[in-house]
């Protein structure tokens, strides 16, 4: 009757770990499945095949960042039978990722965004709109190129610097702002080992962000555009205009 009893314990031990933690904490929730991804690819090639080409994504304003633009609509695929379930990564069912497409109109590809991104410059964002209200300009730091700026910590009260973590190599990536006060990640460090690690045509004036998303799960979302000088990695003013 012992071990009845220990194993009685172990399954009510297991049940209460998925009442106490949220879905949001749940491994399932947080680890990207190369399965599930692949298996919503499949699901949207063969519904694009089955639509003239259309694709199963939400409406957004045209002028939502390419990244974020074209986000998945998993009730489409689902009431269509495409998928039998949302995957457990998927926000909509209580995971901690979008799924997107990129290039949607050529070759869509499914990937994702890790949303805790998003909450963190929600964070930043917060306490630079604050200061606005009473300063009227944003809280600029040193200029790092023409039209993007560290952030001045100190004046929004932080009292260290925000550290994001790269859904790419795992290192922690800076925030940056525009001249309007809207943060942004930093991919540099991650662009720059892209190029190195993967082979390109990329030349100057071309966005190179792109070398992420076709190499990597992920999309780059929440950040500026960037071209190539060289084999280093630079914001792209002229870019900006044209997502």
């Amino acid at each position: 009757m012992k071990w009845l009893t220990s194993v009685g314990f172990m399954l009510m031990a297991v049940l209460l770990s998925g009442c106490l933690y949220p879905n949001d904490q749940l491994s399932k929730n947080q680890v990207p499945n190369e399965v599930q991804l692949q298996t919503i690819q499949q699901a949207v090639t063969q519904y694009r095949e089955d639509n003239q080409g259309l694709v199963p994504i939400k409406t957004k304003p045209n002028d939502t960042p390419v990244f974020q633009k074209y986000l998945l609509d998993f009730t489409t695929l689902k009431q269509g039978g495409y998928i039998s379930s949302i995957p457990g990564t998927a926000f909509e069912n209580g995971g901690i990722y979008q799924y997107v497409l990129v290039d949607p109109e050529e070759n869509p590809q499914v990937k994702l965004i890790d949303l805790r991104i998003a909450q963190e410059i929600r964070t930043v964002m917060r306490a630079i709109d604050l200061y606005r209200d009473e300063h009227l300009y944003p809280p600029f730091g040193e200029q790092i190129a023409d039209g993007v700026y560290k952030i001045n910590y100190d004046k929004i009260g932080f009292d260290e610097k925000p550290q994001i973590q790269s859904p790419y190599s795992q290192k922690n990536l800076s925030l940056v702002m525009d001249v309007q006060g809207q943060a942004y990640v930093d991919y540099r460090p991650d662009l720059y080992e892209a190029i190195q690690s993967y082979d390109h045509s990329f030349k100057t004036g071309d966005d190179i962000r792109f070398i992420l998303s076709e190499n990597t799960p992920f999309a780059p979302a929440y950040s500026l555009p960037y071209t190539i000088e060289g084999e280093e990695p630079v914001f792209a003013k002229e870019l900006r205009n044209e997502e």
